[in-house]
């Protein structure tokens, strides 16, 4: 059995397949498995690191915004998608796959779409609530199209009916406990944690509105504030003095770059501020916490918002949109919930019947079964 993988671009991608692929690979230790991606990305060095071959084409997006300048890039990009399409096409005749999966990415498009026209059995997987250009363009071709979210089925004219199979959830994330967890960190029983963070670069928005909340209540020793202000965020503990918070005695307020240990500290948690990636979501969900959701603005097709809306509708999630934000704002939110433990519980309760926690089992068993149709 062989099975090629086209992710690319983000761990949000990435990660998923490779998740899909390592349960495949566990129990069929026999099969041969390809990733195809781009070798500037993070695919080239997370692919191999997780010990799977890995074959590379030179694809690149547009650039929405009007300027010469990615008209320029633009006109590139467009040559580059002619010769990826002949580079995926050499690919797939040396390796003969299967099956070919999408699971995202630039990269996944030509893939796909070449190995439908070569009549290979494909696959797609949708993680976001409002399908992206690519893969709604996919879904009229490939054999199979599995989804993160049931909300994402009505906006995909698909050739076959989607199945919903969630996104998976690391093994560590799903095995913390929390108890040990908090113990770990040094919180209090008593204490309600609160996790925030913007990403690996930060969130500017985020890192404001902790900055206030923190300065505003950190004197609240039944408030433990642990915040990862990301790469661009290096001004916050600064900002946080400015304000008054004295961290060097504040035993209740943690800043961090970044978040290196998130099953631990998504296990200890009661409440998560953050943007509303489908991975994070999906970690949300699998845990069941409790969440003040701030979409990002600046994605494609506004699709955190729509995932947010996804939990925010089953009450899962609050949410505050970039646009609405103002210190004002956000307090009123988190002073609506922190201090309610009923509502922090039960929004956590809502999250966690969202989760679909055999997420990489399911995406692993239908791969494996539209692989066995060719033989």
């Amino acid at each position: 059995m062989k099975i090629l993988f086209a992710a690319g671009g983000t761990g949000g991608h990435i990660n998923p397949a490779l998740a899909a692929a390592g349960d495949i690979r566990e129990r069929y230790p026999d099969a041969e498995i390809l990733f195809v991606g781009t070798k500037n990305k993070m695919e080239a060095r997370l692919v191999p690191a997780a010990g799977f071959d890995f074959s590379t084409i030179d694809i690149d997006g547009f650039y929405r915004q009007l300027t010469l300048e990615n008209i320029k890039r633009d006109i590139a990009t467009l040559f580059k998608i002619l010769r990826a399409s002949s580079q995926a096409k050499k690919i797939l005749r040396a390796f003969a796959p299967d099956a070919v999966v999408g699971f995202g990415g630039y990269v996944s498009g030509p893939v796909v779409r070449m190995a439908a026209k070569m009549g290979i059995p494909t696959a797609i997987h949708e993680q976001n609530a409002y399908p992206g250009i690519t893969n709604k363009a996919l879904a009229k071709r490939v054999d199979l199209v599995m989804l993160g979210v049931e909300k994402a089925a009505a906006l995909m004219n698909a050739k076959n009916t989607p199945v919903v199979t969630g996104l998976p959830v690391r093994g560590e994330m799903l095995r913390a406990d929390r108890a040990v967890s908090r113990a770990e960190l040094g919180v209090r029983d008593d204490q309600t944690l609160v996790l925030s963070m913007g990403g690996s670069l930060g969130a500017q928005t985020i890192n404001d509105a902790m900055v206030r909340l923190i300065a505003d209540h950190w004197n609240d020793q039944s408030l433990y504030f642990l915040h990862a202000a990301g790469q661009f965020g290096d001004w916050v503990p600064e900002k946080l003095s400015e304000n008054g918070v004295a961290l060097e005695q504040a035993k209740n307020v943690e800043i961090r770059p970044y978040i290196n240990d998130m099953d631990r500290c998504m296990a200890a948690a009661d409440l998560v501020i953050c943007r509303a990636g489908a991975s994070s979501l999906s970690e949300l969900e699998a845990l069941g916490r409790a969440s003040i959701l701030i979409p990002s603005p600046n994605v494609a097709e506004n699709h955190q918002y729509h995932n947010a809306m996804a939990l925010v509708e089953q009450n899962a999630a609050l949410l505050l949109e970039e646009k609405d934000y103002t210190p004002a704002a956000m307090e009123a939110l988190f002073a609506s919930v922190v201090g309610d433990k009923t509502k922090l519980q039960t929004l956590g309760e809502n999250a966690r019947k969202l989760g679909l926690p055999d997420a990489k089992r399911k995406i692993a068993d239908l791969i494996v079964a539209l692989a066995q149709q060719k033989h």
